[in-house]
């Protein structure tokens, strides 16, 4: 029997790509540079399933008549870099990885915004460049965590686990917003009717909600400034839920203290307004990236292509 084809677009852990071999007749992309518009559309053409992640933009110019593959499995919970309704149309079915990236892209949530509150980049810029002249009392003074209040936007799996972090570990109190209503949060906490309610309050504001569609640009100028002062603004989500452009003027003006950010508008791109600052933390999309979390994704997307091929649901179709 024939065995399905399937392109990766991107090097996955090596693991993943050894059992990708063993069930499927795989094209690995072996240089790891992400795949160009006419590379993509190539790949539907020839392929049985493409295997993209978040660097790859499959709109709906992609999904035409002679579109070979049946499935995509997105290495990645999130799928708005990828024309869900034109795939559907298209009869190609898309699955993505929940669950499994849960707890690693919280911790990274919490990495940001300690090292917000706390000055972490900067204080450790000043060492490494020998600039630090030793202990006193007014030096780096950042903000207290403790007893301080989160604001999560999304209260799915990862604002969740956010939020757990932040109660738990830090007796944060927790508020937040969610377009459909939770009632076990998994811990102390309020559910507001609007984000701007959990903007007027929080002292650090998470995003954890999904990109594109209405969430595009939803933290705006108007949103920025309806938060504290003294607040600071963390995305680990998609970086589209930010206007990019608000967000460095609002931290030009004072509207907010600071931000950590790890995804970003136009990948990999970055404006120097945002690289030149020392108001923000800023990481290279590494919300996912742990060893564990990125083989648990790949082995993900295989149970997703082994049950579609075998005939069954795939457990994550998402369209």
């Amino acid at each position: 029997m024939t065995r399905p084809k399937v392109i990766v677009t991107r090097r996955w852990p090596l693991e993943v790509e050894e059992r990708l071999a063993i069930q499927f007749d795989v094209r690995l992309n072996e240089t790891d540079r992400p795949y160009n518009r006419s590379e993509l559309r190539l790949a539907l053409q020839e392929a049985d399933a493409v295997l993209p992640t978040v660097s790859d933009r499959l709109g709906a110019e992609l999904f035409t008549d002679n579109v070979q593959a049946k499935i995509l499995g997105n290495f990645g919970v999130g799928y708005n870099h990828i024309d869900v309704a034109a795939a559907k149309t298209a009869g190609v079915v898309v699955t993505n990885t929940p669950a499994v990236l849960t707890d690693a892209t919280a911790d990274l949530a919490m990495t940001l915004l300690l090292m917000c509150a706390r000055r972490a980049r900067e204080g450790e810029r000043e060492l490494r460049s020998g600039k630090w002249t030793g202990w006193r009392p007014t030096h780096l003074c950042g903000t207290q965590v403790t007893g301080k209040t989160i604001g999560i936007i999304g209260m799915g799996r990862i604002g969740q686990a956010m939020a757990r972090r932040c109660h738990y570990g830090f007796g944060m109190d927790v508020v937040f917003y969610d377009s459909q209503p939770v009632a076990d949060p998994g811990m102390p906490a309020r559910q507001l009717e609007t984000v701007d309610d959990v903007l007027a309050v929080a002292d650090f504001v998470s995003l954890h909600c999904p990109g594109g569609g209405e969430n595009q640009h939803l933290i705006n100028s108007r949103r920025l400034s309806g938060m504290k002062k003294s607040a600071f603004l963390i995305n680990t989500a998609r970086g589209d839920i930010v206007d990019e452009r608000a967000l460095i003027n609002a931290l030009d003006d004072g509207r907010i203290a600071g931000a950590g950010l790890d995804v970003f508008e136009s990948e990999p791109v970055v404006p120097r307004s945002l690289t030149e600052r020392d108001d923000v933390v800023l990481l290279p999309h590494l919300g996912s990236a742990t060893n564990e979390t990125r083989v648990a994704m790949g082995m993900r997307v295989i149970d997703n292509l082994t049950a579609f091929f075998e005939g069954r649901s795939p457990p994550d179709a998402v369209n």
